[in-house]
């Protein structure tokens, strides 16, 4: 199943800068490990905002829950979920690829 997933951070302002430099480091170890399992397919951040849109493809709901609670940043998140369904006009199943030669 793939989920786009949009993710704002509220990182506490009084919060010490090694504890942000901690837990920013196992963020992005966590996500490359999300990415080398195939579950992070995508990501793209949101200009001027501390905030990202995700790619996931998993098995289900359930398997994105453990994804995303695996996060270092998780606590701090505000999480919203879009569950996809395939489209029948969808370009790529129409074989239709703007960048084939």
């Amino acid at each position: 199943m793939e989920f786009l997933v949009h993710i704002e951070i509220d990182w506490p302002p009084d919060a010490p800068e090694e504890r942000k430099a901690e837990i920013f480091a196992r963020e992005l170890e966590q996500g490359q490990r999300l990415a080398a399992a195939g579950r992070l397919r995508r990501l793209w951040r949101v200009p001027g905002r501390w905030a990202n849109w995700s790619l996931y493809e998993v098995a289900d709901a359930t398997e994105l829950h453990e994804s995303l609670s695996s996060l270092p940043l998780y606590p701090w998140m505000d999480i919203e979920v879009h569950a996809l369904a395939e489209h029948p006009n969808d370009p790529r199943a129409l074989g239709i690829d703007p960048d084939a030669p």
